[in-house]
């Protein structure tokens, strides 16, 4: 499928320039994708030509199984990715290899799971490239959150119980101490989703339920979502302060809130059909 997918969007074979800098006569692009959660169906129109499109791709190591066939058959491909902990490049080195292959005149995409918007570091990659007079545009992704809610069938915004929800990533910037503003983000009638939270589960866990939240509040932490290896872990605030999250070395989302309450499973409430008038009457006869 996805062979046909790359096939069907890829351009007109052209010839790619080759050598050092500015052997094409110009700049090149850099296009920023997003590649969503894990699974490649879940990838934007945009997104499969940008990578049937692309002569080099620098991609995250969290970039899903199958995303990658999608690229060119001839495009270079250069792994910068980051893992919690573990940093292939700082972040000064994968700006600049970036701007590298577009002053080349490659057509570039910066791959980046979820959406490069949403702790993706792109608003750094987007502030240098405009310094160099790069032109950059940004495909969207799905973030994690979406996509986890998605597959798990359950509304962060469920009426009558979540009136916000709040994106929050456990990591700082390298070295910085986690340690966000607990009380505004204790509100009970809101989500919140953690971004690379399970490493920081007791730390989220104590900081909440020390700012008010009920120990009581749901907690759905997903593993690898969206991806054939997903695992859903259903806990609450109380249990997550004191034994964290039942999760592997996956990249790990946390879903805190009343909205995350499992659904109850059961007849469906009953609806009087005679208050739709003769409609109803019509659906009751059917």
């Amino acid at each position: 499928m996805f062979a046909r997918l790359s096939e069907k969007f890829s351009p007109s074979p052209q010839p790619s320039p080759q050598g050092g800098e500015g052997d094409n006569g110009g700049v090149g692009t850099v296009t920023l994708v997003g590649a969503g959660p894990g699974d490649p169906d879940l990838l934007t129109v945009a997104a499969v030509k940008a990578l049937a499109a692309a002569e080099v791709v620098l991609y995250d190591a969290l970039v899903g199984d199958g995303i990658l066939d999608l690229a060119h058959p001839q495009a270079e491909r250069i792994c910068v990715g980051k893992r919690s902990g573990r940093h292939s490049l700082p972040q000064g080195e994968i700006n600049a290899l970036i701007a590298f292959h577009a002053r080349r005149g490659k057509r570039v995409v910066r791959l980046k799971g979820g959406d490069p918007m949403v702790f993706g570091r792109a608003g750094e990659e987007i502030e240098h490239l405009d310094s160099l007079g790069i032109p950059v545009r940004v495909v969207p992704g799905i973030t994690a959150a979406l996509g986890c809610a998605a597959s798990t069938g359950l509304s962060l915004t469920k009426r009558g119980v979540s009136r916000a929800v709040t994106f929050v990533t456990a990591h700082g910037r390298d070295g910085e101490r986690f340690e966000p503003d607990w009380a505004r983000l204790a509100d009970p009638q809101g989500t919140l989703a953690i971004y690379m939270g399970r490493e920081q589960a007791r730390a989220v866990g104590q900081g909440l339920t020390g700012a008010g939240l009920p120990a009581t509040t749901p907690v759905l932490a997903v593993e690898n979502g969206c991806r054939p290896d997903e695992r859903r872990c259903w806990t609450t605030l109380g249990e997550m302060a004191e034994q964290g999250v039942a999760a592997g070395k996956g990249p790990t989302l946390l879903l805190v809130g009343e909205a995350l309450r499992p659904r109850k499973t059961g007849a469906a409430d009953s609806v009087d059909l005679r208050a739709f008038g003769d409609l109803g009457e019509r659906l009751d006869h059917d």
